[in-house]
Formats: C-alpha cells, sequence, structure tokens
C-alpha cells in the first residue's frame, strides 16, 4: 500500500482551480443578471425599494414597489408593493418569496380599450420562485357600475394563497374633450 502526500503546491494548484471556477461562475451570474433586465421589455418599472432587514454579509431582505401601464387599456395604471427576499438565495434567485402583495390601480389619461377583453384576463404576470410560485394582477370589469377592477394574488403549481388585494378604477372623463366618448368596460368584456 503506497501512501500519497499531498504538498504543499497540490494545495496551491487545487486552490488556484477552484477559486478561478468560483471567479468565472460569479461573472457568468453578474453578466447574466445585468442582461436580464434589457431582454425583458414588458418588465414594470422599479419605483423605489425600502430594506426592511438588515443582513451583514449578503443582501438584505426588501420592500419593491412597481409600477406597470395596463397593456390591453390604455389610460390605467397599476401599482404593486411586493417582499423580496434578501441573503444569498435571493440574491441567486433561488428563494421562494412571500404572497404579501399590494395593490393600487389609477386612471392617469383618457381610457380607451384596445381589443375586446375576457373577463378575469391576466394583465400582468411575473415569477417569484425558481419554479412554483407567479405572481399575477387580473382584469375584470364591474358593467353596472362602469369600473375595471384589478385583483392581485400568487399561486403555486399545486394550491394557491389566500392572500390577494383588490383595486377598482372608474372610466371617468378626462379633461372636457373626454366628456361625451367616455367608454363603457361593459362594451369591451366577451
Amino acid at each position: 500500500m503506497t501512501s500519497r502526500t499531498v504538498s504543499l503546491c497540490d494545495v496551491r494548484l487545487l486552490s488556484r482551480w477552484g477559486c478561478a471556477a468560483l471567479l468565472m461562475v460569479l461573472s457568468l451570474v453578474l453578466t447574466l443578471g445585468q442582461a436580464a433586465p434589457a431582454a425583458a421589455a414588458d418588465e414594470p418599472d422599479l419605483i423605489f425599494r425600502r430594506s426592511t432587514v438588515f443582513k451583514w454579509v449578503s443582501p438584505n431582505d426588501k420592500l419593491a414597489t412597481y409600477g406597470v401601464d395596463d397593456p390591453e387599456v390604455e389610460g390605467v395604471a397599476c401599482h404593486f408593493t411586493v417582499p423580496e427576499k434578501g441573503g444569498f438565495k435571493g440574491w441567486l434567485g433561488l428563494a421562494e418569496e412571500v404572497s404579501d402583495i399590494s395593490l393600487a390601480c389609477r386612471q392617469i389619461g383618457p381610457i380607451r380599450f384596445k381589443n375586446k377583453l375576457g373577463q378575469g384576463d391576466d394583465m400582468f404576470r411575473q415569477r417569484r420562485s425558481l419554479f412554483f410560485k407567479k405572481m399575477q394582477i387580473v382584469r375584470g370589469c364591474d358593467a353596472k357600475r362602469n369600473v375595471l377592477v384589478y385583483m392581485v394574488y400568487s399561486d403555486r403549481l399545486i394550491e394557491g394563497s389566500p392572500k390577494n388585494s383588490t383595486s377598482s378604477v372608474p372610466i371617468m372623463p378626462w379633461g372636457a374633450a373626454d366628456a361625451t366618448a367616455v367608454q363603457k368596460c361593459g362594451e369591451f368584456i366577451q
């Protein structure tokens, strides 16, 4: 039986290769992280973030507020606030985010429907974990009151979450020129 001794040179070589591999992986993660927002044109606009839980070495837990325009209804914008996990799992995009999401939608100009819509259609969808959870903002119409209703919730592959938030947007005239041209949401829902 022969025994092999490991010299300091072998340890340095192993360490050098391990360090090079780590730097290559970190470089790849940073490159993909910077390229992702440019490729996703439908991403919401980040308004601001606030730290909620301090972490010494890794990123903090945060609350982030985003804005998104309704792609099918001109003149409506929604803002939502979501918790974002910090730590190394959150930094790498592996953490499953919690389902606490708040929502506020408002008329920001004359409301014009671009197409016929389905009651409860998705207005916006975003992944909240690597594989299993997504957040959805859905849109509906209260035809009796001529009000657009938006609801945000998150769901998982197997089960949904009862946590949700609702916001409504009454369709009102926008300026003197729009007073007679107010559209009825009931006419655009299939």
